[in-house]
């Protein structure tokens, strides 16, 4: 009986084929996501890596090249879709905010399909939860830092108020630039000076004057939690410490917890020299959120302690739009006898308020400075026309409700989903 052994040549050359094909295939693949990495620089965004294992790949980004978060991100997954997706593993977008990482983006293909699966905005998973991708990633080099950048930001700031009989509102108009620079990882320095255009306020409105000079230090904890801690002057003429915390419910993240306490003075500019008070007064707030996803509308309770010490309670509702937000709010205090020489009432208002993303809405760069208008503007009505009670104040320049639900995950996915 003749029995043929295959040839050792041929057996050798067939392994060196498979390892040839493996090699080009890893080098393809790693083309891929190299090419999508450039492209996502060309486009603006920052701060960009990727990674990848037997189980995942994963991109990291920082949108600075559009206003809102969901049009910026859902351009970055079309690039992503177009030229960097790995064949049959999960992909995973991870997105960052002053390079903390927010949310992520997740893309699972579906096991044991007859035909090739195309992936589209609808197929992905957003939420805070990075899994264990973070910790695969966070040490890779990124490319376009946005450490060091500075951004000169113009703030409009535009209030109005019916407090005299001689005239039906009195205006206040403000242009007040800024400059902005992250100067490591979610620490970034703010310097603002507010300049006076049209004012019937008073005197001590008329004068050119500082703004914020703030340095504010972001964290992301384990469990979904997010921690910022900020010193320096604030609006409403404060100055001092402020500390919020933030934490989304792991299994439901349509809930959330929130908590902040400040302990500030009095601040204020005046021919020239800057006037204040020691730290003596304590503020804080415990509240909880819903977020209703139908609508895009996010509910909130809160329990809060103002400026006079008065504590009270506010409920706010407000929904979101992609280049805006509108809100109403209602709100009950005791009344301190200080101010009302009677602490048997409470005191209660309520109003509305909404918030408009100012354009450009398209795509703008970034390089060392850029010059631009600040991301939303804003206008709070107070129909009860109380000039005392539930009055406090916000520690960094811009972070309005609408900026912190412009990375809700809820919201980004019917942003992706409505394109």
């Amino acid at each position: 009986m003749n029995i043929k052994y295959p040839n050792i040549n041929c057996i050798k050359q067939y392994r060196t084929f498979v390892f040839l094909l493996c090699l080009f295939s890893v080098e393809v693949y790693s083309q891929s996501a190299d090419t999508t990495v450039d492209v996502l620089i060309g486009m603006g965004f920052e701060n960009v890596s990727w990674t990848e294992d037997e189980e995942e790949r994963v991109y990291v980004l920082e949108n600075a090249s559009y206003r809102s978060g969901g049009v910026g991100i859902g351009k970055a997954i079309d690039k992503i879709q177009e030229f960097g997706m790995p064949e049959n593993k999960v992909c995973r977008v991870i997105v960052l905010d002053n390079n903390v990482p927010v949310i992520s983006l997740k893309y699972q293909p579906v096991e044991n399909a007859r035909e090739t699966q195309i992936a589209t905005r609808h197929d992905w998973d957003v939420s805070h939860d990075l899994g264990d991708s973070w910790e695969k990633i966070r040490k890779q080099k990124v490319k376009n830092s946005s450490l060091f950048k500075i951004d000169v930001v113009v703030y409009p700031d535009f209030s109005f108020q019916n407090y005299i009989i001689t005239q039906i509102y009195q205006v206040l108009l403000n242009i007040n630039p800024a400059v902005e620079i992250s100067m490591w990882k979610g620490m970034k320095l703010t310097g603002q000076v507010i300049i006076p255009v049209v004012n019937d306020y008073g005197p001590e409105y008329k004068q050119v004057r500082q703004g914020y000079i703030t340095l504010a230090q972001t964290m992301r904890l384990p469990y979904n939690t997010f921690v910022t801690g900020t010193v320096g002057t604030f609006n409403n003429n404060r100055w001092g410490g402020d500390l919020s915390v933030k934490h989304f419910i792991p299994k439901n993240e349509q809930f959330s917890l929130e908590g902040k306490i400040g302990y500030t003075g009095v601040s204020y500019f005046k021919d020239w020299v800057w006037h204040a008070s020691p730290l003596k007064r304590l503020t804080w707030t415990v509240g909880a959120n819903y977020y209703w996803t139908k609508y895009n509308t996010q509910l909130s309770v809160k329990v809060e302690q103002y400026l006079y010490g008065e504590k009270g309670v506010r409920v706010d509702f407000m929904r979101m739009f992609r280049y805006a937000a509108i809100g109403f709010y209602a709100m009950k205090t005791e009344a301190i006898r200080e101010i009302s020489g009677d602490a048997k009432y409470s005191k209660t208002n309520g109003g509305f308020y909404f918030q408009v993303m100012l354009p450009p809405y398209g795509k703008y760069k970034r390089n060392k400075v850029r010059i631009t208008t600040a991301k939303y503007m804003g206008i709070l009505y107070n129909a009860g026309n109380e000039r005392y009670y539930g009055k406090s104040y916000t520690p960094r320049l811009g972070s309005n409700y609408a900026y912190e639900i412009n990375y809700n995950p809820y919201f980004i996915k019917s942003e992706l989903s409505n394109f």
